[in-house]
């Protein structure tokens, strides 16, 4: 925890000043009691009201000045806690930005947000509230401790025995609590992990009728967090009355022997009246530092959390001395025996992969579901790295370059279209920022997707909700490919990004892309047979191995696993 609270360093002026303000209040504070007595011993009991007038005036001087300083601390406290929190969520956003799909795939999506989001925010609450509490309230406890024993130092010896007794109860107490916590966050993982799941898959759920199996599934979710969180809640509960019970019999330790100090001539009325308020002073402390302490073990943890994800480094980093490749040398591609496994996996995914795609060219990927399509073209944009073989674009191996350079080369079109919240101009813009308006409707219409958006009543400033829920999954899909467009690659690579297609559309929109990458390289991820029988090369993947590499001519006389992907979808007029 104290390593991120280090962050804090660019606000050290904001800190000093709240320091310098609470120990300004603690002393106005530890100075009323002794004003109070004052009034006691010497107003009161001489009867001199212009005495009790001036004092009183000092008091209520002395309570503005220390509501005052309060008041300034708790907003320049508020402020460096607030300006942690956004260093710590702008930190840990870039760090992830920069994870590849491994580090993704091992905290899973909703921990990523949970510990962006709530482990942040009790990382701002520690700051916030503890830099007020540990501060002030050790001043007023040593103050008061100081300040009680200079009256009576007799009377003082019971809060000496008082404050091992609470702080023995605090420690047990939160080496007994912080596991928990730990369990409660994870938990709180699960929570929003299936909430996501729910509200991503609505449609789904009411079209299958399951919305009591989804409810029962989050409620059960739910109360296991919830039981988790009663169950620390209730731990935590047992240290308020212990520390009542020692901090009151303290109190009444302390009027009792009092009465007899006051008969006895030892002390006046008035300096009990003051001891009790030091008494309540440093019990308030100790109470405020309690807590703190019930604070501390939950964000003990969510620091925890927060460093995981600062610590983890990507595992694909870009080389220290990284490579370009030629000018002239522009959508070449090679794979070479490359074989890839997904980390924790037994087996590998991809084995012994190899060919090979020039400018000019379509290279083709059909298989059955599982056998790896998708996978390997992930490989060659490097969102996972290989553990055999070699991968090269342009002639550079892509592990000696640099992720930027190498993704500038690449328009990739996901199998699942993904849409941000906002206009269709700007998520076709997001492949070219500073693309023209002439552009954006150039690479629509190569999308065959400007007869849809024209008819949407703002065109293309028409809004898309959350995840594109307004437009269809065709539709979805010719934007995502007229992002990729815009942005004119020197390697395009379609994952199965014309299924949703209706094959009118399909045919005319490979024929409008024909002129477009004429000079680039096409790579088609596909399930079809009629979206790759036309291409330069066919690789036919099954069980992650190649097992047929050639133009749909002589796959059909060689693969026997093309052949039947070709006669489960073709006639046998349309076959040759």
């Amino acid at each position: 925890m104290f390593k991120l609270l280090k962050k804090a360093k660019p606000y050290t002026k904001l800190i000093v000043g709240v320091v310098v303000l609470l120990f300004a209040a603690a002393m106005f504070d530890l100075l009323l009691p002794t004003l109070m007595s004052k009034i006691v011993n010497e107003g009161i009991e001489s009867g001199d009201t212009h005495f009790i007038i001036v004092v009183g005036i000092q008091m209520l001087g002395v309570s503005l000045a220390s509501v005052i300083c309060s008041i300034c601390s708790n907003y320049l406290s508020s402020k460096a806690s607030m300006s942690l929190g956004r260093d710590l969520r702008s930190e840990t956003f870039r760090k992830i930005t920069y994870y590849s799909m491994h580090e993704v795939d091992k905290f899973g999506t909703a921990s990523l947000i949970t510990r962006t989001t709530n482990d942040v925010r009790q990382m701002q609450m520690v700051l916030q509230m503890g830099l007020r509490q540990i501060v002030s309230m050790p001043l007023h406890l040593i103050g008061g401790i100081v300040m009680a024993a200079s009256m009576d130092v007799t009377l003082a010896t019971i809060i000496v025995v008082a404050m091992p007794l609470l702080l023995i109860i605090i420690a047990l107490n939160i080496n007994w609590v912080r596991p928990l916590f730990r369990i409660m966050m994870d938990k709180l993982d699960r929570v929003n992990l299936v909430l996501r799941e729910i509200l991503s898959g609505v449609r789904v759920i009411r079209a299958f009728d399951r919305l009591d199996y989804e409810h029962d599934r989050f409620n059960n979710t739910n109360k296991d967090y919830t039981d988790t969180n009663r169950k620390a809640r209730h731990r935590m509960a047992l240290m308020h009355p212990l520390t009542m019970m020692v901090m009151n019999g303290a109190t009444v330790a302390i009027l009792w022997f009092g009465q007899y100090r006051i008969n006895v001539g030892a002390m006046t009325t008035g300096d009990l009246m003051a001891f009790s308020q030091y008494v309540m002073q440093i019990l308030g402390s100790v109470m405020g530092i309690r807590m703190i302490f019930n604070m501390i073990p939950r964000a003990m943890v969510s620091a925890g959390r927060i460093n995981e994800i600062l610590d983890t480094n990507s595992d694909i980093v870009d080389p220290i001395v990284p490579k370009t490749p030629a000018k002239n040398v522009r959508g070449y591609v090679k794979f070479e025996n490359v074989t890839f496994k997904y980390p924790g996996a037994e087996e590998a995914v991809l084995s012994n992969i190899s060919f090979e795609t020039r400018p000019g060219e379509t290279t083709a990927i059909i298989g059955g579901t599982g056998s790896g399509k998708s996978t390997l073209i992930t490989l060659i944009p490097r969102l996972y790295d290989i553990q055999e073989g070699k991968i090269s674009v342009d002639g550079v191996s892509i592990s000696e370059m640099t992720q930027k350079d190498l993704r500038s080369r690449i328009g990739f079109i996901p199998q699942k279209a993904l849409l941000f919240t906002g206009t269709i101009a700007d998520n076709i813009r997001y492949g070219k920022m500073d693309a023209s308006d002439e552009e954006v409707r150039a690479a629509a219409d190569i999308a065959q997707a400007t007869e849809f958006i024209d008819a949407m009543a703002e065109g293309f400033d028409s809004f898309l909700s959350q995840d594109a829920t307004n437009v269809s999954g065709g539709q979805k899909q010719r934007i995502s490919i007229a992002r990729a467009l815009i942005k004119k690659p020197e390697i395009y690579i379609f994952d199965d990004s014309f299924s949703a297609l209706d094959f009118k559309t399909d045919a005319m929109l490979r024929a409008a892309l024909k002129p477009v990458t004429k000079d680039a390289t096409v790579i088609i991820v596909a399930q079809r047979v009629s979206t790759v029988m036309n291409a330069d090369r066919i690789i036919v993947l099954d069980d992650g191995k190649c097992v047929g590499l050639g133009t749909h001519k002589e796959l059909l006389n060689t693969c026997e696993v093309y052949r039947e992907i070709v006669s489960s979808q073709l006639k046998e007029e349309e076959i040759a």
